[in-house]
Order: structure tokens, then C-alpha cells, then sequence
């Protein structure tokens, strides 16, 4: 998230400045204007910390280039000047783009910070050592920039939680709490467990839909080109010598004939559709539609809404203390899922069950409709021996194992049924084309049905007749010239 650095000016005339960080400079005018409706003061400047470009050189050595991040040229190059660099030139950066940072290079860098941790390395070092080496520029940045804010005395939860679309929010509370927490490594160390887990999991359900999606994608493009190609070209040429249809030829050349004439307007709607499921999924209303149907979906649906209730339980366990600071627990828990329908039913019906009616632990979750009969009764016997921490890890350990076992069922019955659609498929379109071995010419008059093959074979001859004819003739002009 941006850094923004902004200049006010009070009633009494003194100057004030302050940082603030902000999604975007739309967003950062916004936080000012409330701060200053609310202090008192007049905006006059608005300063975004942004990448400066630098050549410097110090006597007579090889002059160096580099890149600094500052809110304003003047900034840099007092900043360098300061360090004894004769100052040639700072420009601003115009192509400043910040990229993602992969999720396997997050779990890298918590997984090495752990084992620096426990190997008694202290965190301002374990963390200087990873960011020197990490490959990801952004994210090589961004540990820079934590080092320098914990360096500074700024709260480690609010330092960690700046970056949170970086780190994930999750992982971005964790590592926060971790900081000020009285065991730094088994914080790391669960964060770690969680990360790697959530990621085997996607790997897994993408390599299990891969190839089914990919299958079916090629079946129905192979599908579409045979009717409206392959198969006119065959059940005209009957046409063409007055030959009478079966029924399922004569419907699958209709339906040919429709798709060829509204191609356009069938590709209009494909493509309109699919818009329209992206767009409805990209909105927060949609999307917590779909993650709630997603639940729904037979076989496929309970693996995705027990692994919600795994990925719950283990935040909760690496978070939960047994004080009145459980209720952000909870919420982060909910939010970690990554399920919007899992996370609003926990916020809006949990949580305020907790709150404002005083219910128990047990009796909230039921209430909200997303956890498994199992799940409540393992928490309602938690709560009654006080051991709720250890049961949400009980539970977090034993979905995981039912979901790594159910995943294996799952993609042999998904390839099942698709060799099956497969298999279907290509028997109805063996028995629409060998439909055609029975079709016969009309009958002409005072004589028998005639095989299909005889009255090819005259059509055939005529036609090689008459090519022989115009070639005997061209040979002949050639002969007279």
C-alpha cells in the first residue's frame, strides 16, 4: 500500500505534517480531507512516495546509478549530498510499476524466517539476510521498508498489516502479532503450516480440474466443427440427387443449417455470458452467490466447504488466547477461508450472536449455518472442558486428512465421468453418421430400389464419361494446331 506524505496549515498559521498510506491517490484524499474536517486544518500539499532514479559520484571515481524511494526529488538529493555524493542528475521513475509477489515466495520467506528464528538469529538481522536475498523485487522492497518502520519504533502489527495484499491479511496479522507476541517462532512456524497447506490444496484441485476442463473444452470445439462442417458436406450430396433423409440426419442438418446462419450471434452470447459470470463473480454480492452454491455442488462441494471449516480452525488455533480479543480471532479466521459466503455468515450472524446476545461459542456457529454437525459437536465438547484451542486443532488436523483422502476419490470420479460424456458423445455421433449407410435413392419408374452404391457408381461414370469426352476433344485441337 502507498505511502503519502501531506503539508496543512492550522487557523493559528502553523505548519503540519503527517504520513499516511492509501490504496490509491483517490483514496489518500479522501483519509486527508476526513483528517482535516476533523483536525482543523487546511490541506496544502499532497506527496506520494515514489521511485527517484539517481546518478551520483564521489571525487574522482566511477560515478553509480541507482533507485531510492522518497516523496520528492529534493528529498533524494539532499539525502545523497548528506552522504558526501556529488549529485549529476535524480529523476523520477516513469515506469514505477509494483508487481504481485508470488504466494510460494511469501511461504518461502516465513518458512526461512522461522528457521532463522529458531536458531536464535534476531529479527532485524533474519530479516536484513532475506531481503538481500529474495528474488522478488516487490517483495525484496517491501521487507526493506518493514525493516526500516520496525527500526523506527512503529507497531509491528500496523508495519505488517500496511502490506497485507502483499503477504495476504492473514499472514500479514500473524507476522504482526508474531513480532510482539512471547514465541516469534511457533507463530512462524503455524504460519508457515497454513500457507503451505492452502497452497497444496489449489495445486491439487487445479490439477484435478485441469484436464476435465481442458477435455470437454476440445470435445465441444470437435463437436461444433462436425456439425457445422464435416457433416453438411456429407448430407448435401444426397440432397443434391433428391435422396430422402433419415429422421436423425435430416435433424442434425437442420440444426447444422441454424448454427451456420447465427454463428455470429452464438459467439456474441458465448462470449457475452462469459462476461457476465466474470462480472458477476468480481462483485462482492455475486461472489458470495457463487462461493455459496460452490458449497452446494454435489461431491465437489463438501470438499470445498470442509476445507473452509480446516482453514478456520487452524487460524483459530494459532490465534485463539481464551480473552475477550477473540472476537478479531473469529473475524480473522472467517476472513482467512477465503469463502465471502463462510466469512459474512460468521460476521454477521456469530459474531453478533456473541456480542450482543451473549451466546456461547457453540451456539453462534450453529446459528450461522456454515460448520458440520461434527464441527459443532467437537466445539460444543471444547467448550465444555475448556480445551477449545486444542479441539479447533484436532479439527483442523483430521479435515485435512479427510480432504487429502477425498481429493484422490474425487479426480477419479471426475475422469470417470468424463470418459463417460466422452463415450456418449461419440456414440451419438457414430449412430447419426452410420445412419447414412442406409439411405436409398428414390425409385424410378418401372424399376427396383436400386443399392445406394449403383446409383453413385452411374452418377460416377457419367461424370468420368464426360471428363474423357473434353479431353479427347482438347487433344484433337491440339493435334489441327
Amino acid at each position: 500500500m502507498p505511502d503519502f506524505r501531506f503539508q496543512g496549515v492550522v487557523p493559528s498559521g502553523k505548519i503540519i505534517t503527517g504520513n499516511l498510506t492509501a490504496d490509491n491517490p483517490s483514496d489518500a484524499k479522501k483519509k486527508i480531507q476526513e483528517l482535516a474536517r476533523g483536525r482543523a486544518f487546511k490541506v496544502q500539499k499532497l506527496e506520494k512516495r515514489t521511485t527517484f532514479l539517481y546518478k551520483v559520484q564521489k571525487g574522482n571515481d566511477k560515478p553509480i546509478e541507482g533507485e531510492q524511494k522518497a516523496f520528492s526529488k529534493e528529498e533524494v538529493q539532499k539525502g545523497l549530498a548528506a552522504l558526501g555524493y556529488k549529485v549529476l542528475y535524480v529523476r523520477k521513475k516513469m515506469m514505477d510499476f509494483q508487481g504481485g509477489v508470488p504466494m510460494p515466495e511469501v511461504i518461502t520467506f516465513v518458512r526461512l524466517s522461522a528457521d532463522l528464528l529458531r536458531e536464535s538469529l534476531p529479527f532485524n538481522e533474519a530479516i536484513t539476510l532475506l531481503a538481500n536475498d529474495v528474488q522478488n523485487k516487490t517483495l525484496r522492497e517491501v521487507l526493506k521498508d518493514v525493516n526500516n518502520d520496525l527500526k523506527s519504533g512503529k507497531e509491528s502489527e500496523k508495519v505488517f498489516m500496511k502490506y497485507e495484499k502483499i503477504f495476504g491479511k492473514f499472514t500479514a496479522k500473524m507476522l504482526g502479532l508474531a513480532t510482539k507476541s512471547g514465541n516469534m517462532v511457533e507463530m512462524y512456524e503455524s504460519t508457515a503450516k497454513f500457507l503451505e497447506r492452502k497452497l497444496e490444496f489449489k495445486k491439487q484441485m487445479k490439477s484435478a480440474m485441469m484436464m476435465p476442463v481442458i477435455t470437454l473444452v476440445l470435445l465441444f470445439a470437435a463437436v461444433i466443427f462436425y456439425v457445422a462442417y464435416i457433416f453438411p458436406e456429407t448430407a448435401k450430396m444426397f440432397l443434391k440427387y433428391g435422396i430422402e433423409l433419415p429422421p436423425m440426419t435430416a435433424a442434425t442438418l437442420d440444426f447444422s443449417e441454424w448454427l451456420v446462419a447465427n454463428i455470429i450471434w452464438f459467439i456474441l452470447a458465448s462470449i457475452a455470458a462469459g462476461i457476465g459470470i466474470v462480472a458477476a463473480y468480481m462483485n462482492p454480492q455475486g461472489k458470495m452467490w457463487f462461493d455459496k452454491m460452490g458449497m452446494r455442488i454435489p461431491v465437489m462441494g463438501e470438499l470445498m466447504h470442509k476445507t473452509a471449516i480446516e482453514i478456520f480452525c487452524r487460524v483459530f488455533y494459532s490465534m485463539y488466547t481464551g480473552s475477550g480479543e477473540n472476537i478479531d480471532v473469529i473475524k480473522t479466521a472467517a476472513e482467512s477461508t477465503g469463502n465471502t459466503y463462510f466469512e459474512h455468515q460468521i460476521k454477521t450472524v456469530t459474531i453478533p450472536a456473541m456480542v450482543q446476545k451473549g451466546h456461547g461459542l457453540h451456539e453462534s456457529m450453529e446459528a450461522s449455518g456454515v460448520f458440520t454437525k461434527t464441527a459443532l459437536s467437537r466445539f460444543h465438547a471444547g467448550a465444555e472442558t475448556g480445551t477449545v484451542r486444542e479441539t479447533a486443532l484436532q479439527l483442523a488436523n483430521y479435515y485435512e486428512r479427510e480432504t487429502v483422502y477425498k481429493l484422490k476419490s474425487i479426480i477419479d470420479f471426475v475422469q470417470l465421468w468424463v470418459a463417460m460424456l466422452i463415450m456418449i458423445v461419440m456414440t451419438a455421433i457414430t449412430i447419426v453418421s452410420s445412419e447414412t449407410s442406409v439411405v436409398k435413392p428414390k425409385t424410378a419408374p418401372g424399376m427396383g430400389s436400386l443399392p445406394m452404391y449403383l446409383a453413385f457408381g452411374s452418377v460416377s461414370f457419367q461424370l468420368i464419361r464426360k471428363k474423357v469426352t473434353e479431353w479427347r476433344h482438347k487433344l484433337q485441337r491440339n493435334n489441327r494446331g
